[in-house]
């Protein structure tokens, strides 16, 4: 990455292209999946252009400008099954959980959020869909439920995350909360 005022503010466009060269690294085998979490981290978290050079001097770049990063839009499904996603990971932007007859069990409490507000589309019917929120998220509920028990709850912070919620539940237990679970435990 050439820039010419290292002291200009970074767009999110210009962190997600910084996003995608380092995702080249991990699938290409240059990058750790802690190094690349790391860098993806220094990425959202950077204010200037100055601050984005770092992060991608050592890596190739194979990835045009107009290369999208995949980190915009992730999926996670489950249908007659338990899925469970905890630990360092790295959620899209926008993140659609979709259970059927099944339960979902998400853990954002170390995960690697790329940029300051991200979306969390929830399409649930028959299921259980639980999700932990780091403890310093403002969670905005924008969803709806239909015979179904939605327990929405967050802190109202300048400093943290903004995550909204969206999406429907149709028969069905959404929970939204910053405390703190074991996820191998039954429900």
């Amino acid at each position: 990455m050439t820039i010419e005022d290292p002291g200009q503010r970074a767009s999110d466009a210009d962190r997600d292209q910084v996003a995608a060269v380092i995702a080249e690294g991990l699938a290409t085998g240059r990058l750790t999946t802690a190094e690349h979490a790391d860098r993806l981290e220094a990425a959202y978290s950077a204010v200037t252009m100055g601050e984005l050079v770092p992060i991608t001097k050592d890596l190739p770049s194979t990835v045009t400008a107009s290369a999208p990063a995949d980190v915009g839009r992730k999926k996670i499904s489950a249908a007659f099954s338990k899925v469970i996603k905890s630990g360092r990971w790295v959620p899209g932007r926008s993140l659609h959980l979709q259970a059927a007859f099944g339960a979902l069990i998400i853990d954002l409490h170390d995960a690697v959020l790329p940029g300051r507000e991200i979306t969390i589309d929830i399409s649930a019917a028959f299921s259980k869909v639980i999700i932990r929120v780091p403890a310093n998220a403002n969670v905005i509920d924008d969803g709806s439920a239909v015979f179904a028990k939605r327990i929405v709850s967050g802190g109202e912070t300048d400093d943290g995350p903004v995550i909204r919620i969206t999406g429907n539940a149709a028969f069905s237990k959404v929970i939204v909360s910053g405390k703190v679970w074991d996820p191998n435990l039954r429900r």
